[in-house]
């Protein structure tokens, strides 16, 4: 219950009782002279009759008794009045705090922390390998490696003894097989044209070669460059090599049959 109300209600009940209590002091004075006036009378009778005394004494005593029940019962029914007043005050309170949280706005959401910031790390560059400190072995290794980068499938180490110029073997990514022959040359050594025949011999005979491809970290001799063109033999050297390895440059099943790498020298 609001305290507005409240504070009505309790003042209300206070005038009520203020009216009340007069107008009992009013009635019990007029109740006096009359009790008074009428002592007097029965007094002057009870002079001559006893038993008249006896019969006012019990009367008065009956009247205490009613009078002091009634007391009781107002009592216990103002107790009553109180404890029922009491509750319907704290039901219409529950009420009413219940009616106010219903109706209140729920509580906004916490914002979402923001997302950190993406790092960007700076693409690597590419970086040539040094193909030519590499051995043999290892050279080959690195040649099909850079085959499956770029998208070969079925790629295969197989050069050694009795290789018969196969070292690398391998499906393009257009479906040809190829046929890859490994030279780890130094600097003074070149590629020259008896190697070329040796190969052109077998990648395609005995290898079944749609593509054959030889790949030196030298140089070709100019017959060398000469018999590859004539047999179809794509020659990779150490500069065509190196843009091979950095991407600036077509991987060899997708060039032409020519030297890469720049003109070759003299024999």
């Amino acid at each position: 219950m609001p305290t507005a109300i409240r504070g009505r209600a309790h003042r209300t009940r206070g005038e009520f009782s203020l009216r009340r209590t007069a107008v009992g002091f009013v009635l019990a004075a007029l109740l006096l002279v009359a009790g008074g006036m009428l002592l007097r009378t029965v007094g002057a009778s009870a002079g001559h009759h006893p038993l008249l005394w006896g019969a006012l004494a019990l009367a008065g005593a009956v009247s205490a008794l009613g009078m002091l029940r009634r007391r009781h019962r107002r009592r216990a029914a103002a107790r009553v009045a109180a404890a029922v007043t009491q509750a319907a005050e704290e039901l219409v309170d529950n009420a009413l705090a219940e009616l106010d949280e219903a109706n209140a706005l729920p509580a906004p959401a916490p914002a979402p922390a923001p997302a950190p910031a993406a790092v960007l790390l700076p693409e690597p560059e590419p970086v040539a390998a040094d193909f030519a400190a590499l051995d043999p072995y290892a050279f080959e290794e690195a040649v099909a490696d850079l085959c499956r980068r770029d998208g070969c499938r079925d790629v295969e180490v197989v050069g050694g003894a009795g290789d018969l110029g196969a070292d690398v073997l391998a499906t393009a990514p257009d479906g040809r097989r190829m046929v890859v022959q490994c030279k780890r040359y130094g600097p003074t050594n070149k590629v020259g044209s008896q190697d070329l025949q040796r190969f052109g011999g077998t990648c395609y005979a005995v290898h079944g070669a749609e593509t054959a491809v030889v790949v030196t970290t030298g140089e070709f001799t100019a017959p060398a460059a000469e018999y590859a063109a004539a047999c179809g033999i794509v020659c990779v050297d150490a500069d065509g090599l190196t843009g091979w390895s950095e991407g600036t440059l077509a991987p060899p099943w997708e060039l032409p049959v020519a030297h890469v790498g720049g003109l070759p020298e003299p024999a």
